[in-house]
């Protein structure tokens, strides 16, 4: 997680070790400057040609299926909702993505509804605190995923394998939809989960939007930033583990498109997530053995102390976990903070593990930020300077690829049991991944 500061009319970066999480502009004591008061640090962005105008595209994905998709609002009435106790017991929006039949079918489903899309794109929503774009200056309702909701299952599925994702902290479950579609177009029950109060914003199952609390915390003191992450990732991890319960009803699986609930195989379930959502994949596979391999996407696996001279590990960095696990990293200044956890981790893994590096790449590289952002930036929705930042110098169509062959090949060799040797070691087809690995017990 990396802390941005501003004052003097400067802006001061620099690497707070915290919960593998917020990027590109801070952890919480600068959650929320107000966009305007950038102004303060140097020349304003252009003007997009149309102020509410500019947009941009997800990459199509590559597998042999087409996609669908539906939501799905929960209610876990074992537990009070941990940031907002009084609002009753805890709720949670997934969507799943999902083998679909080449057939014409509804629309394809929005990347975001359109009040999640106006407030992601507010001054207090992720695309501006996060990812640097000017409130408004997108438009984030147009962009479409190539999912279509409740399109019938593909025919003939059976036994598809399911990987849960989990993004970073103030990060939307929306904010990886190219890597999660192209897994669904792969073969994969794909869940992504909605931290409420933690995401940007959530949409709950009355139609409220639950907006994040986070930037509400900005000016907490240090001493109250490790309580903080410490309540987030509890709260991820308990998200995690209650849809996987969730799951494993065979009564709620029923209320799926036809089909998809019989063909889900929960003997065979992975997660992934970048940033906090990495840490909370590694960390819930840590605590849940349903769980059987994971992917940690840039994600810190540490919490900060109070004074900011260090960090203290979590239980999944000082001891590792003993099922299959990748660690995708990035290339720019705040990617050393990974490392002392990282590092830990990899020492007490006990199954296959590997870690590999995308040169060029920044933190918001393995989000669908490196797909959407750089149109935007041409449109003058953020300055150039900002988006290098978020996504890095690697090439966009690059950073896709390999995140996406990555990722595929690992749930394809631990999940599917097929192995396609892009994990044996360096490979020509990727030069920008520098590989470390494997270690561990051979794969199976």
């Amino acid at each position: 997680m990396r802390v941005q500061q501003r004052g003097d009319g400067r802006v001061r970066r620099r690497a707070v070790a915290a919960a593998g999480a917020l990027v590109l502009t801070g952890v919480l004591g600068a959650l929320a400057p107000a966009p305007d008061a950038r102004a303060a640090d140097g020349p304003a962005a252009p003007a997009a040609t149309d102020a509410a105008s500019a947009r941009s595209a997800l990459p199509a994905p590559t597998g042999p299926y087409a996609v669908g998709t539906v939501t799905r609002h929960l209610v876990d009435t074992a537990r009070k909702d941990p940031w907002k106790p009084e609002q009753g017991d805890r709720q949670v929006a997934i969507s799943l993505f999902y083998p679909a039949d080449r057939e014409t079918g509804p629309r394809a489903a929005p990347h975001m509804d359109a009040g999640s899309a106006a407030h992601f794109g507010s001054a207090r929503g992720a695309g501006s605190f996060n990812y640097h774009v000017r409130p408004g200056a997108a438009d984030w309702a147009a962009t479409r995923t190539h999912a279509r909701v409740a399109a019938p299952v593909a025919h003939g599925t059976r036994a598809l394998p399911v990987v849960l994702y989990s993004a970073g902290l103030g990060d939307p479950r929306t904010w990886n939809t190219g890597l999660v579609e192209e897994l669904a177009s792969r073969g994969y029950v794909v869940v992504t989960v909605d931290h409420t109060y933690d995401s940007s914003e959530v949409r709950l199952a009355g139609g409220k939007l639950a907006e994040s609390v986070l930037p509400t915390l900005a000016g907490v003191p240090a001493s109250e930033i490790d309580a903080t992450l410490r309540k987030a990732m509890k709260a991820r991890v308990d998200d995690t583990r209650f849809v996987l319960d969730t799951l494993g009803s065979a009564q709620w699986r029923r209320s799926l498109p036809r089909g998809l609930g019989d063909a889900v195989d929960l003997r065979r379930v992975g997660m992934a997530g970048q940033s906090a959502g990495g840490f909370t994949a590694a960390q819930a596979l840590h605590d849940d053995r349903r769980l059987t391999a994971g992917i940690n996407m840039d994600g810190q696996m540490d919490f900060p102390l109070p004074d900011s001279t260090g960090s203290t590990l979590s239980t999944v960095a000082r001891e590792g976990v003993d099922r299959p696990f990748l660690l995708l990293g990035s290339d720019g200044p705040g990617a050393a903070d990974n490392r002392a956890s990282w590092a830990s981790f990899r020492q007490h893994a006990r199954g296959w593990q590997a870690e590999l590096t995308m040169t060029g790449a920044e933190h918001g590289t393995y989000t669908d930020a490196v797909s959407l952002l750089p149109a935007l930036a041409r449109q003058g929705a953020l300055p150039e300077e900002d988006l290098r930042q978020d996504v890095g110098t690697v090439r966009p169509e690059r950073a896709v690829a390999a995140t996406r062959a990555y990722v595929v090949a690992f749930f394809d060799r631990f999940l599917k049991h097929e192995d396609g040797q892009l994990l044996d070691g360096p490979s020509p087809r990727f030069p920008e991944m520098r590989f470390q690995g494997p270690q561990g017990r051979p794969a199976s």
